[in-house]
Parts: C-alpha cells; sequence; structure tokens
C-alpha cells in the first residue's frame, strides 16, 4: 500500500474508532462520573502505552519534551474531560458532530500563528461552519429542554485545543515517530490523571456492578480509542497535513451517529441541516 492509500485507510480507521469513542463516554457515564471517565481514559490509554512503547521514549530529546508536554495538555488533557463533562447534558451524537469545528479551528489557528497559507474559499468554509454549528446548537437546545446546550462550549474549546496539537506536533514533532509522540504524551499525562481519580469516590463504588460495567467501556475507550488511535493519528499528520488529518471528523458524526441511533437518540429536521452545513464548511476549508 502506497503512502497515498495508506493516508486514507487511516483516515477511515480512525473515524470507526473516534466515531465509536462518543457511545463509548455515554456507556462509561452510566456508572462513573464525568471526572472518573476523563482520569480512567488516561489512565489506561497510558499503562497500555507504556508496556508497548516505553522503550520509544529514549527517541525523544531534552528539547522535544516541552512539546510533548504541550501537546498531551492540548490533545489529551483537556479534551477527556470536556468531552465528558459535555456528554453528560447532551446527546452524544450531537457532541460528535460538534467534533467536526476541528478542521476549521486547525485552519484558523493555523493561519493566525504557524504560518499556513491560505486561501478565501476556506475563509468562506470557516464562516460556513460556524453558521452550521449556531443552527444545530439554538435548534437542539429549543427542542431538547431537558439539556444543557451551554455545554456545547467546552466542545468547541475542546476542537480548539485539538486545533493547537495538530498545528505544534506538524511544527515541532514531525522528525518524532507516532508512538514515541502518544508514549511520551501519556507519560506525562498518567501522574495527573492518578491525582485527579484519587480526589474522587472512584474507590468506594468499584465494588458497584454499574460501575464496574462503566470501566469495561472506558478501558476500550482509553486503549483503543485513545492510546492505538493518537497513535495512527499522529502518523496520518506526519504523512499527510494537519488540515487532511483533522478531515477524520467529516465522518466520525456518521459513525457515532448510527450508534446514536442504536441508542435512541434522534436529530431533528434543523439539526441534520445544521450538521450538513458544518461538514460543507469543513469540506471548503480542507479543500486544497
Amino acid at each position: 500500500m502506497d503512502a497515498k492509500q495508506l493516508k486514507w485507510f487511516y483516515l477511515f480507521l480512525l473515524s470507526l474508532i473516534w466515531g465509536s469513542s462518543f457511545i463509548l463516554i455515554k456507556r462509561g457515564l452510566v456508572g462513573l462520573t464525568a471526572i472518573q471517565v476523563g482520569s480512567l481514559r488516561i489512565i489506561f490509554a497510558a499503562l497500555f502505552l507504556l508496556i508497548v512503547g516505553f522503550s520509544s521514549l529514549k527517541k525523544i530529546s531534552k528539547r522535544q519534551w516541552k512539546f510533548i508536554a504541550l501537546t498531551s495538555v492540548f490533545g489529551t488533557f483537556i479534551p477527556a474531560f470536556f468531552f465528558a463533562i459535555a456528554e453528560t447534558e447532551v446527546d452524544s451524537s450531537i457532541v460528535a458532530i460538534l467534533n467536526s469545528l476541528t478542521p476549521l479551528n486547525t485552519l484558523v489557528l493555523g493561519i493566525l500563528f504557524f504560518g499556513i497559507q491560505f486561501q478565501k474559499r476556506q475563509v468562506l468554509g470557516v464562516f460556513i461552519g460556524l453558521i452550521g454549528c449556531l443552527l444545530l446548537v439554538f435548534s437542539g437546545a429549543s427542542n431538547h429542554p431537558g439539556q444543557n446546550y451551554y455545554y456545547v462550549v467546552l466542545v468547541v474549546i475542546a476542537t480548539l485545543c485539538y486545533a493547537i496539537n495538530v498545528n505544534l506536533i506538524k511544527k515541532y514533532l514531525s522528525d518524532l515517530n507516532s508512538l514515541s509522540i502518544t508514549t511520551g504524551n501519556f507519560a506525562v499525562l498518567l501522574i495527573p490523571a492518578l491525582i485527579i481519580l484519587s480526589t474522587t469516590d472512584f474507590l468506594q463504588r468499584i465494588n458497584l456492578e454499574a460501575t464496574q460495567h462503566s470501566l469495561l467501556f472506558v478501558m476500550i475507550l482509553g486503549v483503543l480509542g485513545t492510546g492505538i488511535a493518537n497513535v495512527l493519528f499522529f502518523k496520518l499528520i506526519q504523512m499527510s497535513s494537519p488540515v487532511f488529518a483533522t478531515s477524520v471528523t467529516y465522518l466520525i458524526p456518521i459513525v457515532a451517529f448510527f450508534w446514536g441511533l442504536l441508542d435512541n437518540e434522534m436529530l431533528t429536521q434543523v439539526q441534520f441541516f445544521g450538521a450538513f452545513v458544518i461538514l460543507i464548511g469543513v469540506y471548503l476549508s480542507a479543500k486544497k
């Protein structure tokens, strides 16, 4: 498989993995708090990666560790908690659709801070995507009064963090293999995640059946949806571009939507239209 075919293979594989992550978070929240889900997601991923990739840490130079730390915070730490908190109030399929703002934010931040060249059509795509986001949010707020759509702000912040992350990796860590980057990220995050988990009532509820059931979903989320997926994602960033790599979010909502249907989540017609508008904006911003 040549490089062109491989990058598309990674893109579709990541869409399947990450598209399933939102329902895994939702299942994890049945027996765990959002803070516990975020912490355990990081811990499971860190333990897995330190087992399979510990030797790769020696390839990270002293100069690169500061960027490893930065990408760990923006690419994993903040989003892991913000997505879990958001899903306590908003449907998983809506969160997945809003995650599609990542390529738009990657372009905007790349232009403003990382010297990415842009075209007028891409700027138009950014504005179209924002209009779709507003349609999605306001329609959801009016049609689902039981859900607190202010929590979508956390999702938007998480997509900004993802955008910072991919631009940092492309600019400062392109010469480092993806396993080293991912293992380094989680080596940095393991202790903070353990400390945060220790401040919750996790040990008091660990014997509950609901907690144990949720732990299984979070373990899958951590190992597959975070650890392995990040290795693939960082490899995709290095072999393509930040905007192409984040275009995986075109496909994530499709996978997440079908999982949502199986879990009795439904979108209104206006929300469908808003999601479609977002994807048009993302397409315009990412197209060369």
